[in-house]
């Protein structure tokens, strides 16, 4: 099911929800809630597949923050979220939004953590692509300096 509103995972007790108003991101502190998670995404959920944390494909979007690159991925027809770069093992995270829609609403794949040590790389579970221009993606991050950020969507 793809979500109106979407955690995104932030330092301290209090997350935070982003919502999707009049195409505008607002941030709106809240408690933490259970409006998204690993396990929408995990075991074929949703139709998503586990893939390796050091899969490689050909970069759609990236970014480049805090000394960590969020780039969202292709490889065999499906996509997927990678965070890489000068990680922190279990503060940092990636997840992937991916839209049937073309971005008004979406679905949030993670968070997943780095835990596989500082300086390892994380991915998200993989989505089938499509040849419709309205099935989207884009990779997001939580990064050590408590930034959110996100790729275009893709």
């Amino acid at each position: 099911m793809i979500r109106h509103m979407v955690r995104q995972k932030c330092a301290g007790a209090a997350g935070a929800l982003l919502l999707a108003v009049s195409g505008v991101a607002v941030g709106v502190a809240a408690a933490p809630a259970a409006h998204a998670a690993a396990s929408d995404c995990t075991g074929g959920a949703n139709g998503f597949v586990d893939i390796s944390d050091n899969a490689s494909g050909t970069v759609r979007e990236s970014v480049v923050h805090d000394g960590d690159t969020i780039s969202l991925q292709t490889a065999g027809s499906r996509g997927f979220a990678k965070i890489s770069g000068s990680t922190v093992n279990g503060v940092e995270s990636v997840w992937m939004d991916w839209t049937r829609d073309g971005g008004s609403t979406w679905l949030q794949c993670g968070p997943f953590t780095v835990n596989k040590g500082n300086g390892s790389s994380k991915t998200s579970a993989a989505q089938s692509e499509s040849s419709s221009n309205l099935w989207r993606f884009r990779a997001c991050g939580y990064t050590a300096d408590r930034a959110i950020t996100c790729t275009n969507w893709w």
